[in-house]
């Protein structure tokens, strides 16, 4: 963990949670499959809004649910 805190992306608990295979959601999303293992697995360095859009759009969720701030620890 850096200085800043980092940024913890929560696809794959709602992936999970909604009952989405990958194929289904990347046919949904129109997603790349390697792009949603990216985002799963936490990979991602930069966030694209049109993404994002997609993604919540799909799921039904909001921003919130799918990005986690965690703080640095002191």
């Amino acid at each position: 963990m850096n200085e800043y805190g980092t940024i913890n992306i929560k696809l794959k608990e709602l992936l999970e949670k909604k009952g989405f295979s990958k194929n289904k959601f990347s046919h949904k999303a129109e997603m790349q499959r390697t792009q949603i293992n990216n985002f799963c697995n936490n990979k991602i360095t930069r966030l694209d809004t049109d993404v994002l859009a997609r993604i919540c759009t799909v799921l039904e969720c909001e921003i919130s649910d799918l990005i986690e701030f965690i703080p640095p620890k002191k």
